[in-house]
């Protein structure tokens, strides 16, 4: 890219930065115009000046380079050396060209220890992003740094992945959403910076956590890690429920397992396990609890399995809300649910370990998020990225996609990185081993477990991103069917009869003109319809005839879309019944279940009487039922389904003609008659003896 008018507009650019033409674009106080002024002063700045990008891409270039230890024109013709020529286009070039910057800053800047708490990391970070969104020379009018800068959505989604603590491409624009929601949909710095100190509290808590001598005898076998503890502070009690005995204890939740310790006097008892990583039938949901067996207060956690021979209940205690309940109930299925993925696509080796991590820097962000966030407005599962996929519409193929991630492109990738390329970001598990964390058997040496690149690269939009773009936009359509569906919700049961009754009219209408058919009211219609059906069903043009009106319905939907584009929906017009008081709704109520009950017990008494008729309680008439039974069987057997068909239909549709209908009134009043002779079969019922004492 050193053409000649390129070495003209470097010095051009050169002249510029020492007349201090670019002042304007920063103000006093903006942590950008010291650098530029060292830019200016320093004898090298147009060599270190990148021509294609923006004045802020270039301060970002420039940072990259001294944390790289390399100048901006070397990184810039290693770039050209590796990058493809898809990638080196012009109209991509600057945007490429900072990413790779960016991912190999990056993965230099995390591999030093407590890089959380440098400000001119977190700082690094965010302009990365505010250069991403503006990063070739012809966009610098775009910005203007004299203003309070703000990411979007786009630019922290490409970025922030590229550090797997802040985020992943799985929940990036779910976390976006949440440290954006008081601010319209743009990041403040201040914000951000608040995330990150989180970060770092809920890293230094872990490690704490980990390093304290908590379950260490029954962890070292599976090198678990402690992720959260609860249950220590009085005011913050855990209860365990089995059975009718209930137990206040200390919960601790690992990368494995869960582990209850029941609280005696001065000390614990051995914790009861309950394993997240074995395929044992786990339910885990959320439960009611109360005193004596009443199901009152939403603030526990169900869990289920077949090791247990009857379930637990483990209930959070607080004052308003069940905001911990939702805490931890997410966090637990986010261990239960990577170990279902671990065993569903049989993965292992060092691609468990990075699966392990995806799970744990997820609990680690939605513990920073709490700390920053109105916790009654966080949604956990949707900051945990197994949970999500687990709601999320294609969350399954998010998962099989990340299951795909091959271990030979894997290698080539880490290959690509070793030889100092930047072309893909680093991975959950390299970012875990940075920030000081073993899990599995595979991190502790990542160097030649190989797996060291993660999910993003340069330039390109991975499959992962894909998958997940495409479930993202499946999932605003079902958030938006799913307030039409809460929009035409109506109180009461008589309004919600009367909605029912006017959407089931044009059926009603069609069942009367059937009715009326049957019974023969206009004898002319009647007899054309049967002998119109009579030579359909004949000549064997059944499905035809279905597979005719399915094509008309089909036709009329497509006509109606083109016809009815561009106006406003119809909207349904109910005539609302009049306002019922509170006895009157009672009434209705009761009447209803009333008429249940009839329905139920009519019910009841035809399987009765069947039970009779093949029990032969009552002989005369079961030698009857079983006649025609016989006689039915034999023109299954032997009689075309084709003559079966027209047989039932010109019963159905002629008994009520003029030739037929005495005797079919006959034959009614016979069957009913033989039908109410017939006795129900006996029916004793038994209580179930209550234990008082156990009650």
């Amino acid at each position: 890219m050193a053409s000649p008018t390129a070495n003209k507009t470097r010095s051009a650019l050169e002249g510029l930065l020492r007349e201090g033409s670019f002042k304007w674009l920063f103000g006093k106080g903006n942590s950008f115009n010291e650098e530029f002024e060292e830019m200016e002063r320093s004898p090298s700045a147009g060599r270190n000046w990148i021509a294609e990008l923006s004045p802020l891409a270039n301060v970002v270039v420039r940072r990259c380079s001294k944390i790289l230890g390399i100048s901006a024109c070397e990184l810039q013709e290693s770039f050209n050396a590796e990058a493809s020529d898809s990638l080196k286009h012009h109209s991509c070039y600057a945007r490429n060209f900072l990413e790779y910057c960016c991912f190999r800053a990056l993965a230099l800047s995390t591999q030093v220890t407590g890089h959380l708490a440098d400000k001119k990391f977190r700082r690094l970070t965010y302009d990365m992003m505010l250069a991403w969104t503006t990063p070739a020379a012809a966009s610098q009018p775009v910005l203007n740094l004299d203003e309070d800068l703000t990411v979007g959505l786009e630019a922290f989604s490409r970025i922030a992945p590229a550090v797997p603590i802040i985020a992943n491409v799985v929940i990036s624009e779910n976390l976006f959403d949440v440290l954006t929601k008081a601010t319209d949909g743009r990041l403040q710095f201040s914000i951000y910076d608040k995330y990150l100190s989180g970060l770092e509290r809920a890293i230094k808590k872990m490690k704490t956590q980990s390093d304290s001598s908590l379950l260490s005898t029954l962890r070292l076998s599976r090198r678990e890690k402690i992720l959260e503890v609860d249950g220590t502070v009085t005011t913050q009690p855990v209860l365990e429920h089995v059975g009718i005995s209930t137990w206040p204890g200390r919960l601790t939740l690992t990368d494995h397992a869960l582990y209850f310790e029941a609280l005696r006097v001065v000390s614990y008892d051995k914790p009861k396990i309950y394993d997240l990583s074995d395929d044992l039938k786990q339910i885990i949901k959320p439960e009611l609890t109360g005193p004596w067996g009443t199901r009152l207060f939403d603030k526990a956690v169900f869990y289920k399995s077949i090791s247990l021979s009857e379930p637990a209940v483990i209930e959070f205690p607080e004052l308003k809300g069940h905001t911990r309940r939702d805490y931890w109930l997410a966090i637990i299925r986010e261990i239960l649910y990577v170990h279902r993925f671990i065993k569903k696509f049989k993965i292992s080796g060092v691609e468990r370990d990075e699966a392990l991590s995806r799970a744990v820097l997820g609990i680690l962000r939605l513990q920073a998020i709490q700390e920053i966030s109105a916790v009654n407005s966080v949604c956990c599962e949707t900051l945990l990225m197994f949970n999500l996929c687990d709601q999320l519409p294609g969350g399954d193929l998010i998962l099989e996609t990340l299951a795909n991630m091959s271990s030979i492109r894997e290698l080539d990738r880490t290959n690509n990185y070793k030889a100092g390329g930047g072309m893909y970001s680093i991975s959950s598990l390299a970012m875990i081993s940075n920030l000081g964390f073993v899990l599995g058997t595979s991190s502790g040496d990542l160097n030649e477990a190989g797996l060291v690149v993660g999910e993003i690269a340069v330039g390109e939009m991975s499959s992962l991103e894909k998958v997940v773009k495409e479930s993202q936009n499946s999932y605003k359509k079902t958030v938006l069917a799913q307030e039409t569906v809460d929009g035409v919700k109506v109180d009461g049961i008589d309004t919600n009869l009367a909605v029912m009754k006017e959407l089931l009219l044009p059926v009603m209408e069609v069942v009367e003109w059937l009715i009326s058919l049957i019974h023969w009211d206009d004898p002319m219609k009647s007899l054309v319809f049967c002998l119109v059906h009579t030579y359909v069903i004949w000549r064997g043009w059944l499905s035809y005839a279905f597979g005719l009106m399915t094509i008309f319905l089909a036709i009329f939907m497509v006509l109606t879309r083109f016809c009815n584009q561009g106006r406003p929906v119809d909207k349904l017009k109910v005539i609302a019944p009049p306002p019922m008081n509170t006895v009157e709704q009672l009434l209705a109520v009761q009447n209803a279940i009333s008429q249940a009950e009839q329905f139920i017990q009519d019910g009841n008494i035809i399987l009765l009487k069947f039970r009779a008729l093949l029990l032969s309680i009552f002989p005369q008439a079961s030698e009857k039922f079983a006649f025609t039974l016989l006689c039915v069987a034999l023109v299954v057997v032997f009689v075309p389904s084709k003559y079966i068909t027209l047989l039932i239909f010109l019963e159905t549709f002629t008994r009520y003609s003029p030739p037929r209908k005495a005797s079919t009134e006959r034959w009614t009043r016979r069957l009913r008659e033989w039908w109410f002779s017939i006795p129900a079969a006996p029916v004793v019922l038994e209580r179930e003896k209550e234990d008082k004492k156990k009650k």
